[in-house]
């Protein structure tokens, strides 16, 4: 029986409320035609996250999916090819965007929790042949998502450019959790500007905007674009008040992040005591991604054997339903494994409260 009205919301950071102060920025924003480059809160926007990776230009978008599909499709021809991580969201989670939008295909790489290497690209760079595909884009997303969060060494993104500058391949970063990254490791947004083609940075998740993205490039990438996003139907008109809520999230969001991190790090020392649990991904920032040990034969020194084979609860699906029974909604990612994500609308009161119904599973 659930005891508590509350519910803590575990699943994504993507289910973020507006606070009231990002709202009274919204109903006060200035607005014009975002289509006929007027609204004055979107160009400001623009500006604002082109400053802060040290990039020329961007723009605005309706959500990751369209930046991330828009800069494949100005990177790109059809038949050309892209090369990413198999777990990328740009592959996994886009509905067969790259294929449809741009009639590029995929070569994909097996990467360590969602980072690959500029070793692992070499070999699949197409020679000049026409038999082959044309490679022509290299897509990196950091943090990666079904990587648990992890965060790509800066280093080995230099080793990646270097790599397609001599191929004169693009470089893509699909930021959508780039902000985490740059918390966590206390790295300098312009080193990314100056090391990727073109970046997608979403606003609406740990951020905390309730819809937008913006995509980054250099003035040339950012005109041609805009034109694609107007193909996709992503011109908007009085953007303006959506912007607002971007502008905000810069300014008061970001670093706030750590405590995300740090609230995400909390469950996941509780969650390494419990028996049910087996193996767990590393936890570098807001996402916590683990697999439930149905023989409940992981040595834990914490918790109840409660969750074991035969009670019925012993997948990521029955653990799923026993956290909802106490109001606290996570996401089975398979049969086995669970994704938890902290974010500015889970509170430390929040994390105590599922911290106590994890020891009592």
């Amino acid at each position: 029986m659930n005891t508590h009205s509350t519910p803590i919301e575990l699943r994504s950071d993507t289910f973020t409320q507006p606070s009231e102060a990002m709202l009274q920025a919204m109903f006060a924003a200035q607005v014009g035609d975002d289509v006929f480059g007027e609204d004055v809160t979107v160009n400001a926007l623009e500006r604002s996250v082109a400053d802060f990776f040290g990039m020329e230009a961007g723009l605005f978008c309706p959500s990751g999916t369209m930046t991330n599909q828009i800069a494949i499709q100005v990177h790109t021809q059809p038949g050309d090819e892209v090369i990413c991580e198999a777990g990328s969201h740009i592959y996994f989670y886009e509905g067969g965007g790259i294929a449809k939008n741009s009639g590029a295909q995929v070569r994909l790489v097996q990467g360590s929790f969602g980072q690959i290497s500029a070793d692992q690209i070499m070999p699949l760079i197409n020679p000049d042949d026409v038999h082959r595909a044309r490679t022509r884009l290299v897509s990196l997303e950091n943090t990666c998502n079904r990587g648990g969060g992890s965060c790509y060494d800066l280093a080995e993104i230099a080793k990646i450019r270097s790599l397609c500058d001599a191929h004169g391949l693009g470089l893509h970063l699909d930021g959508a959790r780039i902000m985490n990254a740059i918390v966590a490791n206390q790295e300098n947004p312009k080193d990314y500007g100056k090391m990727f083609h073109s970046i997608s940075l979403c606003l609406s998740k740990g951020l905390g905007a309730p819809v937008g993205s913006v995509l980054l490039g250099d003035a040339a990438f950012i005109k041609q674009a805009r034109r694609v996003r107007k193909v996709m139907g992503g011109g908007m008109r009085q953007a303006g008040y959506l912007a607002a809520a971007g502008l905000y999230a810069m300014e008061h969001n970001i670093n706030r992040l750590a405590e995300d991190h740090a609230h995400a790090k909390q469950l996941a020392a509780v969650l390494a005591q419990c028996n049910w649990v087996g193996e767990m991904f590393p936890v570098e920032t807001n996402i916590v991604i683990f697999e439930v040990d149905s023989k409940g034969n992981r040595q834990g020194n914490g918790g109840s054997t409660a969750i074991e084979k035969g009670s019925g609860v012993a997948s990521a699906q029955g653990v799923s339903a026993k956290l909802l029974s106490h109001n606290i909604k996570v996401s089975a990612m398979s049969s086995t494994h669970i994704r938890m994500v902290t974010h500015l609308g889970v509170t430390p009161e929040m994390i105590q409260r599922t911290l106590e119904v994890l020891k009592g599973l």
